[in-house]
């Protein structure tokens, strides 16, 4: 049983009532040849398949940015993903951090 407040149903707790899971945020800068190849599109499809929320916007020194909110196994999946990359991408190097959760909805491609 879990603990409960006073004169709530002891059998039952509304945070242990909603199975949801977690979400975390996280940005990747992913280095290599990644623009130009189609990478913010196959980002964009690779996201939206996992129902992952945030970005993906070239930035100025030819990386990719990612910003995507999902569960811890979402955002593992797509770590594999920008790994991966389309066809004619070279990915060098993926670099992950742990952000902030902001307000996304949907995944899109940000010029």
């Amino acid at each position: 049983m879990v603990p409960n407040a006073v004169g709530s149903n002891p059998t039952r707790h509304p945070i242990w009532e909603v199975n949801l899971p977690f979400k975390h945020a996280r940005r990747y800068f992913v280095r290599g040849r990644v623009q130009g190849v189609g990478f913010r599109y196959f980002v964009k499809h690779s996201a939206q398949s996992l129902g992952l929320d945030g970005y993906v916007k070239n930035l100025a020194d030819g990386s990719v940015e990612v910003y995507a909110i999902g569960t811890g196994e979402q955002l593992h999946a797509l770590a594999a993903q920008l790994w991966k990359g389309p066809r004619w991408s070279e990915v060098h190097n993926v670099e992950e951090r742990e952000e902030p959760l902001h307000q996304c909805r949907g995944f899109e491609i940000e010029h």
